[in-house]
């Protein structure tokens, strides 16, 4: 099986980087294929933490080479504050990165424009965290965007940024109220990573392509989550690109029939980052002990998540949308302690109940959880490594998450270190 995607089935945060690393030990590649910095995976390896946010998850293996694909959009300034963090820990992580030439660059002026657009929407805010990767996707589609390959040209990339800031501070000094951006500035900003990154580029979608036919297995990891995804997301609460599984065609250059399987991650209760519906969102007590006992806070920008139970319905979309062939379930070792756990088995909504996600946003945004109580337990599952070592209710909830999501669930998470998983069935 030789191309495997990786999809967060939420609303991201449900622990991708970790089931990432446990295939990557495996693999020959891994590939980023959308997003920015503004998403983050936090992996534990022998007792030591790694925050990422722009560089694949499987850099942390050496025995496989990591690609950032052309349907990322890379800051320069945190790919090499990344890639320098990790070498100063012994992990060389430049060695075998390749960037593709098509990826766009989040240049200085995109921040800019992310922080005061943000502000100016007030109420009607999307939750954004400032990174720039929504303008820098804006200029992308707007045929505006500069790409990895023009910071090896000086001419044409102080073109393009001048072509570029000549329509945005016309917007920024008369819209923001804020002073113009200098294009040399910002072009000698931009040039001074050249000699750095000019031997990661690459025409990365021929050699991951090179790699398929030679039979080499590539694992293309998405940042964010279902949904999120601009097309099949909470729109307009969602990212600027396509985290689905059909993302990885198009952010990396490989065509459908590349991909032999598809994984989708979800957390044993739900979180969100941001602004939009939510409909098992916890308000009171409960959502504060599922926020400190699993760590919710976002990796990228220290945000507190908004936590509420297992929702099926969220789920079983993702499923239905990207065809997953496994789940992966994360973080069930939060649970424990709970004497019953609700999960949402369907909505009311308007007077009708719902046993799938609502078509329209007005129906999502007032929908209410149908809860179906499962039995919790209190035994300590964080040594488990085998399914029959989990406690009988545990089991259970397992089970009953595969029925509503109608997927089999491959392999599970119980603690947040590498080794604290348990397989009942090999991912690769």
């Amino acid at each position: 099986m030789p191309g495997i995607v990786i999809v967060g089935a939420q609303w991201g945060d449900e622990g991708k980087g970790k089931a990432t690393d446990q295939i990557a030990e495996r693999v020959d590649y891994t590939v980023r294929y959308s997003g920015g910095n503004n998403a983050g995976h936090t992996i534990v390896v022998d007792g030591q933490t790694y925050a990422l946010h722009l560089l694949p998850s499987g850099i942390l293996n050496p025995g496989c080479v990591p690609v950032i694909g052309n349907g990322v959009v890379v800051d320069l300034e945190v790919l090499f504050e990344e890639i320098d963090l990790l070498l100063a820990r012994g992990v060389s992580a430049a060695d075998h990165l390749l960037v593709s030439a098509n990826a766009h660059i989040i240049a200085p002026y995109h921040k800019v424009i992310d922080k005061v657009t943000e502000r100016f929407l007030g109420k009607r805010r999307i939750g954004t965290t400032g990174r720039g990767v929504g303008p820098a996707y804006s200029d992308k589609v707007n045929r505006l965007g500069i790409r990895v390959q023009d910071l090896l040209d000086e001419k044409i990339l102080r073109q393009k940024v001048e072509a570029s800031l000549e329509q945005k501070n016309h917007l920024l000094v008369k819209v923001y109220n804020r002073a113009a951006i200098r294009p040399d500035e910002v072009a000698e900003q931009l040039l001074q990573y050249t000699p750095r990154l000019r031997p990661l580029v690459a025409d990365t979608a021929r050699v991951l392509n090179d790699a398929l036919d030679e039979g080499k297995v590539v694992l293309f990891e998405g940042a964010q989550a279902h949904h999120l995804d601009v097309d099949h997301g909470t729109y307009p609460y969602v990212t600027s690109s396509n985290p689905i599984a059909a993302g990885a065609c198009t952010g990396a250059g490989v065509g459908p029939t590349r991909i032999d399987r598809t994984i989708g991650i979800m957390k044993a209760y739900t979180t969100r980052v941001g602004e939009g519906p939510f409909p098992t969102e916890l308000h009171d007590a409960a959502g504060e002990k599922l926020r400190q006992d699993g760590g919710e806070f976002g990796t990228t920008t220290g945000r507190p998540r908004r936590c509420g139970w297992f929702d099926a319905l969220v789920v079983e979309q993702a499923v239905r949308v990207n065809a997953f062939t496994d789940l992966f379930l994360t973080k069930l070792d939060v649970l424990t302690g709970w004497e019953e756990i609700p999960v949402c088995v369907g909505y009311e909504a308007e007077g009708r109940r719902l046993a799938h996600l609502p078509m329209t946003q007005t129906e999502f945004h007032h929908a209410e959880p149908v809860y179906e109580y499962l039995p919790g337990w209190s035994e300590d599952i964080s040594g488990a490594r085998s399914f029959d070592q989990l406690p009988q209710n545990t089991q259970r909830y397992v089970r009953r998450l595969e029925e509503l999501c109608a997927t089999r669930i491959s392999g599970i998470g119980v603690g947040p270190s590498r080794e604290q998983v348990v397989m009942l069935r090999d991912l690769r």
